[in-house]
C-alpha cells in the first residue's frame, strides 16, 4: 500500500487562506495614534468656590464680610454687590469703633452689631451665592472650545494628507475621503473628489449641486483630479470659493 493514500479518517490539508495563491496584504506603515479630541469644557467646581466664599463672613465672624463681597462685586461686575461691600464695610467699622470705647453699654451695643452682621452677612452670602458662582459655562469658554475641536479637525485633515501622500493604498483601504461609506479611520472630514458621490460634494463649503455635477462629469472624462487647482481649471469653480474646498478635499487616483 502507498504511504501516501489517505487514511479513511483523515481530512486532507487546505491551505490556510481561502483562494489558491491569495497573500494577506503587505502592511502599511503604522498609523500614528490620533490625538484625543478636546474635551467639551466643563464648568469648574463652582460650586465649591462658591461655599467657600459664602463661609468667609462665618469663618472671620464677619470682619470678612466686605472683602467677601468686594470680590463678588468685581467678579459680577454689579454695582449692587459693590453697594453691598460698602454698606458691610460702614458696619464693621461701626463695630470696631464702638468695641474700643470705654463705656460698657457701647460694647455690649458693639457686641450685639457684630454677631448680627456675622450672622446676616454669612445668610446673605449663601443667598446670592448661585449667582456669583453660576454653573454654566461662559459662553467666552464655549467659542473657545469651538476653536479647540476646529484647529483638531483640521489636524486630522492634515494628517490623513501626509498618509495618504506616502502610502495611497492604505488610504484606500481605510477610506479616507469617503463619508458615504462606513469607516473608522476620522480623516477631520475630508472629502476624496474622485470618487465620492455628486450628493456629498455639493455638501463642500461652497459647492453647489450644478457645479458639482460638472466636477463629476469632468472627473469622468479626464478620469479624476490630481488637486484642487487643476479642479478648479477643468471644472471652472469660482476662485472665490476655491480656497475653503481646498481645505475639506483630497485627490485620491
Amino acid at each position: 500500500m502507498s504511504h501516501h493514500a489517505d487514511h479513511p479518517g483523515r481530512r486532507p490539508a487546505q491551505r490556510p487562506y481561502g483562494t489558491p495563491g491569495w497573500r494577506p496584504p503587505y502592511p502599511g506603515p503604522p498609523v500614528p495614534p490620533v490625538p484625543p479630541m478636546p474635551p467639551a469644557p466643563i464648568a469648574p467646581s463652582e460650586t465649591a468656590r462658591g461655599i467657600l466664599w459664602a463661609f468667609v463672613p462665618f469663618i472671620t465672624l464677619g470682619y470678612g464680610t466686605p472683602i467677601s463681597f468686594l470680590y463678588a462685586a468685581i467678579r459680577r461686575g454689579s454695582w449692587n454687590l459693590g453697594a453691598t461691600a460698602a454698606g458691610y464695610g460702614v458696619g464693621t467699622a461701626g463695630v470696631i469703633t464702638l468695641l474700643q470705647m470705654e463705656n460698657p453699654i457701647l460694647i455690649v451695643l458693639g457686641t450685639f452689631v457684630a454677631v448680627l452682621l456675622w450672622i446676616s452677612g454669612t445668610a446673605h452670602a449663601f443667598a446670592v451665592r448661585s449667582s456669583v458662582f453660576p454653573r454654566e459655562v461662559p459662553r467666552n469658554r464655549l467659542n473657545e472650545h469651538a476653536i479647540e475641536v476646529a484647529m483638531y479637525r483640521r489636524s486630522l485633515r492634515d494628517e490623513a494628507r501626509t498618509l495618504a501622500a506616502e502610502d495611497p493604498a492604505l488610504a484606500r483601504e481605510l477610506r479616507i475621503g469617503r463619508p458615504d461609506v462606513p469607516r473608522t479611520y476620522d480623516d477631520g472630514g475630508l472629502v476624496d473628489v474622485n470618487h465620492v458621490p455628486p450628493e456629498v460634494l455639493a455638501a463642500l463649503p461652497g459647492m453647489t449641486p450644478e457645479l458639482a455635477e460638472r466636477v463629476v462629469r469632468r472627473r469622468e472624462e479626464h478620469g479624476g483630479f490630481v488637486s484642487a487647482e487643476e479642479m478648479a481649471v477643468d471644472a471652472d469653480i469660482p476662485p472665490d470659493v476655491l480656497p475653503e474646498m481646498a481645505d475639506f478635499t483630497i485627490f485620491l487616483r
